[in-house]
Formats: structure tokens, C-alpha cells, sequence
């Protein structure tokens, strides 16, 4: 195979200036930036399958939980992604009152939020359902609908809203 017909992207160069294979942190990294290369402001979340699609690009394959949120517009575009709390491997801690603060320094209209599962099961846990609920309230006291929490494990993801708990 000639150097120029396989996909570079996949192999790094080492010190000897000598193409070796990609790990596979190595990978999902690029991948990490390639998302971050086509989000841009703007970006439409009206389709539930978008957003679930853009978070499991981000937080797959984290070791430890993860929870972030998109800040949209009225038209439910992109303002913002941030990634707001960090946790341990089986848990975040998730401060309502931070989100809130973020959705009003970027004039959200909507908030999307979602976390991983690094377990690999994407079933929602009761703290999830609880703080689904505590999201939502907090962002109503502001007028910013919460439109969804999406939990991601693996390359599987459950959205709260569907399930009728948003």
C-alpha cells in the first residue's frame, strides 16, 4: 500500500518521522476536535436525533462522568456548548444554579443538557430523573425551557424528553 492511499488520520508520526498507528484515546481526540470544527454558532438542535447524535460524539468514551449543555436561541440554535461539571467514575455533581447562570450570561431561549454513563448502560438513574426535574424548575424561575436530557453510554444514548420526563 502506497503511503498516499491510506487515510492519514488514523496513524501518528514518531520521533523518526515514521507512521505508526493511532491508540485509540488518540483517535477519539481527533474526533473530539472534528466535532468541535463543525459546531458552529448557529448550529439547528430542532431535531432530537442532532442533538443526541452531537453529544454522544462528545462524551463517548470518557472515564469519568461529564455533564455539559448547549445554550440555544429561540429558534433553538447554538449559542454556546459547555462542559459544566466533572465527576468520578460512577458520578457528577450537578449544581442547578451554575447552569442557570450560564444560560442567562449567553441570553439562552433553551437549554439541551446531557452526561455520560462511563458503565456503558445508558439507562437514566433516579438522581438523573432528579435532577432532570430540578433543571427544569430552576431554568422555568428565568424563562429558559430545558428541552432535553440526553444520557450517553457508549455509542448508545437515552433521551430523558422522549421517555416523557422533560
Amino acid at each position: 500500500m502506497s503511503s498516499s492511499s491510506f487515510d492519514s488520520s488514523l496513524f501518528i508520526r514518531d520521533k523518526r518521522r515514521r507512521y505508526r498507528p493511532a491508540s485509540a484515546e488518540q483517535i477519539i481526540e481527533a474526533a473530539r476536535l472534528v466535532v468541535d470544527q463543525r459546531m458552529q454558532r448557529g448550529m439547528s438542535f430542532v431535531d432530537p436525533s442532532a442533538a443526541c447524535g452531537f453529544f454522544r460524539d462528545k462524551l463517548a468514551g470518557l472515564e469519568r462522568e461529564v455533564f455539559a449543555a448547549v445554550f440555544l436561541d429561540t429558534r433553538h440554535r447554538l449559542i454556546d456548548y459547555a462542559e459544566l461539571f466533572y465527576g468520578t467514575i460512577d458520578g457528577a455533581e450537578v449544581h442547578p444554579r451554575v447552569v442557570v447562570r450560564e444560560a442567562l450570561m449567553n441570553n439562552s431561549a433553551a437549554v439541551i443538557a446531557a452526561h455520560n454513563h462511563p458503565s456503558g448502560n445508558p439507562e437514566p438513574s433516579a438522581a438523573d430523573r432528579a435532577v432532570t426535574v430540578q433543571l427544569k424548575q430552576a431554568l422555568a424561575l428565568v424563562d429558559v425551557r430545558l428541552l432535553d436530557h440526553i444520557v450517553v453510554a457508549g455509542h448508545q444514548t437515552v433521551s430523558l424528553a422522549a421517555r416523557g420526563w422533560v
